[in-house]
């Protein structure tokens, strides 16, 4: 895992984004992909499709279960992580590195109030943990 997680925005619905100039890299966290166990498929959209926020973009199936992945913006995808959806494990291993799913542009900026920070979100774990017990 990356070591500064600083400029990680997530969604309660496990999803990361990270802001790289006007475009959005979005995976799913740690959690998500504990949660799933180990991946052995993922489905992804199209480069050029266009989503609204909270839309499923895409599909990652584990031993366990398939989940849908939601896009914490509304925007247009530009770029499609091809190498995940041929090695799909890579999410398990680097999900906020090599194992992003994709990129977006032309996104609203204000979405992101919806997100917190990577620390945030790890306290959120916690308190939803705390809850369920």
């Amino acid at each position: 895992m990356a070591d500064d997680m600083s400029g990680v925005l997530c969604t309660k619905n496990h999803e990361y984004a990270i802001q790289k100039e006007d475009v959005l890299k979005v995976g799913i966290t740690d959690f998500a992909v504990e949660q799933l166990g180990d991946i052995v498929f993922v489905e992804l959209p199209e480069a050029g499709a266009t989503f609204q926020k909270g839309e499923v973009f895409g599909t990652i199936e584990s031993v366990k279960a398939a989940s849908e992945v939601y896009l914490p913006v509304s925007g247009k995808v530009v770029e499609v992580n091809e190498k995940v959806q041929s090695e799909p494990e890579i999410v398990n291993n680097d999900c906020f590195g090599e194992g992003w799913l994709v990129k977006i542009a032309d996104y609203d900026k204000a979405d992101l109030e919806d997100t917190m920070y990577y620390d945030d979100y790890k306290d959120y774990l916690e308190q939803e943990e705390e809850e369920v017990v």
